[in-house]
């Protein structure tokens, strides 16, 4: 119940309706704020006068009040009648709902008892849906009243009555217990019993419960809906064409005599069962809407819990990488603590030898000097060689390296640390999961003859990175599948297949953690025969053209196999089990057209004969410049960047005829965006076509340019706007490049003599979003130029 107060309550007081009026428009408003928010029309905009004038107007016409946008959200918060100068202007204010209402009308002069009738030549606009209403002489009265609204308030009133308090306590009033209807008054429990004993004269007065005593002393008794043009009597009728509760008195009248008039009761029990089925439509939407709040509730427990286990699996994570360096460091101090004992144990041991030397060198001195002292020279000549040969003999030991540090004080270790710290610094996150299966696209798929076009897309909502898909095909007799595609692309054409076989195609993704499960198998069937005439069938077959046709025992889905040659069939199962055929499948190398793309080399053998949209492309974030946003599948692009940027198509072209457009999004501010081709080592951070990699044409909201080079030429008159769509015709075997705009040729043929391997390709800034759309066939000015001889 509480969902519905709003529809309860008037758009203009925010209240709960007192005394609803129905507007033509359906809306609802209490009378006195319809009271309040009359504008008062010249004499000259009466629907008398216009009448007499010989136009024909309806009381709710819509009126150029609202083509002067008096109620629109932008407006600075006055508003008039727009149309005469003489209308005053009236501040405009927003209801407790938030919908824009005129004020009520200034207060009459005190000598005015009564609130003056309403304008005689009066509009009222609806505050809900702003539409115009103009009044005829009943004023209001015209206007029917809502009785079936006024009891549905009172029933949710009695509901949710307030607590009443006691009228007869003093202090602190308690909350009323009983009412009685006689004394007209609340009483509390002790009040009750105090004031209103059940005794005497008293006894008979009868005490109701505080929410029906409110509601009965506030309404007055339901009076019977009688109709505005004949109060005194009883809507008995129902005008099917004025769809309103008509009297026998308007039918005698001649009002409604070219209108189909019905029962009141038949009319009233076919309009409860619309709207219960109505309601039952509606409540299937509720329903699901419940169940998928209780989705996304779980979903956020789900989420809640996911991340707390990842944290935890983080944390501990990094913990191990903190214990690794902890024992490497205790490694790395391990051998600093072994250099610092060697370092020191040389030095003490070159200490321990230079002391022993020393002490046997100052030995030495001390005696030469006292043999010198002798004055026996015959004594002194007997020793004094060989003294002199064991000083030098000293002097040389020391000489050789002994009063040299045998050992540096520096410590000779560096540790490497630039690799570590390189790889904290490049800690992140990597795509722990495999991607989810892909979906093939039935309604892109198609066949020609003795080929079949495959396209397929991850999952929506999927999130994990795919870099690459691999499709495979059987030997078109049940034998094992082989890869006929690997690559980034999600659609490809297999050109060379057997006449009259049965083939079964799958796909799978893949990333750096691993490869996807396969998606769903698509069986399909070549064409019956080599017919001249080139025929696509897409999937799925039209049941007014297809007969069954009995499938395997493993099969569990319905087949569709066409009745009439030259067309094909898919079918949708489960990948568990395959068809029992055999037979080898051909070669896959065919004089078609090859597709180019960047990333992996491959190709992708397309016969294009007759076709004229041979590709189906998307945008390339891989090559594009990191300004550009890319959404919708990688098809919708804009840019963060007021200078001009550019992203390239994923598929090149070096042969054939294409085409594809450009719906223009948004367009602010009258930009130049850039439309054309170019190669793959275009210059990506300035328009299209300033250098010599690119062939465009640059529009504003008027005219155009063609531009190669920084060269440019051929000025046509012209331009785009929001809802515009530029058109690139690529005729690689005229070696032509044309555009359009709204199917429209923009100038000349603007490029010729084109050769080589051409992108698709855009320039833009943050003020556009463009949309691509590719596999289009070739517009009418260019096929009925192609045709003329």
């Amino acid at each position: 119940m509480e969902e519905m107060e709003e529809e309860l309550k008037c758009p203009v007081c925010g209240s709960f309706y007192r005394e609803p009026i129905i507007l033509p428009c359906s809306h609802n408003l209490c009378q006195a704020c319809a009271r309040n928010i009359l504008v008062q029309t010249p004499e000259s905009e009466s629907p008398q006068s216009r009448r007499a004038s010989g136009s024909a107007v309806s009381d709710y016409d819509y009126l150029d009040l609202d083509k002067m946008s008096l109620y629109s959200e932008a407006d600075s918060g006055y508003g008039s009648y727009g149309g005469f100068a003489s209308a005053p202007t009236t501040p405009c204010q927003k209801s407790p709902n938030g919908v824009r209402v005129f004020p009520p009308a200034a207060p009459p002069p005190p000598a005015a008892l009564a609130p003056p009738p309403p304008p005689r030549n009066a509009c009222l606009t609806c505050p809900q849906c702003h539409r115009s209403l103009v009044l005829d002489e009943r004023g209001l009265r015209g206007f029917p009243r809502n009785r079936l609204l006024e009891g549905v308030i009172d029933r949710y009133q009695q509901g949710r009555a307030a607590a009443l308090r006691c009228q007869l306590c003093e202090k602190a009033p308690k909350e009323a217990a009983v009412m009685c209807e006689q004394c007209d008054v609340f009483y509390c429990d002790p009040c009750r019993l105090r004031c209103h004993p059940p005794r005497g004269p008293l006894a008979k007065h009868r005490l109701v419960p505080p929410a029906q005593g409110r509601v009965s002393r506030r309404l007055s008794p339901r009076k019977i809906s009688t109709c505005t043009d004949h109060e005194l009597e009883n809507h008995s009728m129902y005008c099917v064409q004025c769809k309103s509760p008509v009297c026998y008195q308007c039918l005698e009248e001649g009002k409604h005599s070219s209108h189909e008039v019905k029962a009141l009761g038949a009319m009233w029990k076919l309009h409860k069962s619309q709207l219960s089925q109505a309601l039952n439509g509606l409540s299937d939407r509720a329903k699901e809407a419940k169940e998928f709040l209780v989705q996304l509730r779980n979903m956020v427990q789900q989420i809640q819990e996911n991340s707390v286990e990842f944290e935890a699996c983080l944390v501990a994570q990094c913990d191990a990488l903190i214990d690794a360096l902890n024992r490497r460091k205790a490694q790395l101090l391990s051998r600093v603590n072994k250099e610092h004992e060697h370092k020191l144990k040389v030095v003490r041991d070159q200490i321990s030898h230079c002391t022993v030397k020393l002490r046997q060198t100052t030995g030495l001195m001390e005696y030469c000097l006292e043999v010198i002292k002798e004055n026996d020279p015959s004594g002194f000549l007997q020793i004094s060689d060989a003294l002199i040969r064991r000083v030098h003999l000293t002097e040389d030991q020391w000489g050789k390296g002994t009063l040299t540090p045998r050992m540096t004080t520096d410590f000779d270790l560096n540790l490497d640390n630039a690799p570590l710290l390189q790889s904290i610094h490049q800690l992140d996150f990597v795509q722990m999961k495999v991607p989810a299966p892909p979906i093939l696209q039935l309604e892109e798929c198609c066949t020609r003859n003795n080929s079949a076009t495959l396209s397929w897309k991850q999952p929506p909502l999927s999130t994990v990175q795919v870099e690459g898909y691999i499709l495979e095909l059987d030997d078109g007799n049940g034998g094992q599948f082989r890869e006929v595609y690997v690559g980034k692309e999600t659609m490809c054409t297999v050109d060379g297949l057997h006449f009259n076989s049965t083939y079964s195609a799958r796909v799978k993704a893949f990333n750096k953690t691993g490869v996807s499960p396969y998606s769903k198998t698509l069986v399909l069937q070549t064409s019956e025969d080599t017919q001249s005439e080139e025929q696509t069938l897409p999937f799925p077959v039209p049941l007014e053209r297809s007969q069954l046709r009995r499938m395997s025992p493993f099969s569990s889905t319905l087949n569709l196999q066409p009745s009439f040659p030259g067309r094909s069939y898919f079918e949708l199962r489960s990948s568990a089990h395959q068809l029992s055929l055999h037979s080898s499948l051909q070669s896959l190398n065919s004089a078609g057209c090859n597709f180019e793309t960047q990333g992996t080399p491959y190709s992708q053998l397309v016969d294009i004969k007759k076709m004229v949209a041979v590709a189906w492309f998307s945008f390339d974030p891989a090559s594009a410049h990191a300004d550009i946003i890319f959404s919708n599948d990688n098809l919708t692009v804009t840019c963060n960047s007021y200078d001009d940027r550019v992203v390239l198509g994923k598929t090149g072209f070096s042969k054939g005829l294409h085409y594809w457009e450009l719906s223009i999004d948004r367009y602010d501010n009258h930009p130049d965006p850039a439309f054309g081709v170019a190669r793959i080592d275009v210059l990506k951070d300035a328009m299209l076509g300033k250098d010599d990699k690119a062939w465009a044409m640059y529009v504003d909201n008027n005219r155009s340019w063609f531009m190669h080079n920084n060269s440019h030429t051929n000025r046509t008159e012209g331009g785009i706007t929001k809802g515009a769509t530029v058109g690139v015709l690529l005729d690689l075997t005229r070696r032509t490049l044309t555009f359009s705009i709204n199917e429209d040729q923009q100038g000349p043929v603007a490029f010729e003599n084109l050769e080589g391997l051409f992108f698709p390709a855009v320039s833009l800034n943050r003020n556009v979003q463009v949309t691509l759309h590719t596999g289009l066939p070739v517009p009418e000015f260019y096929a009925s130029r192609s045709a003329m001889p």
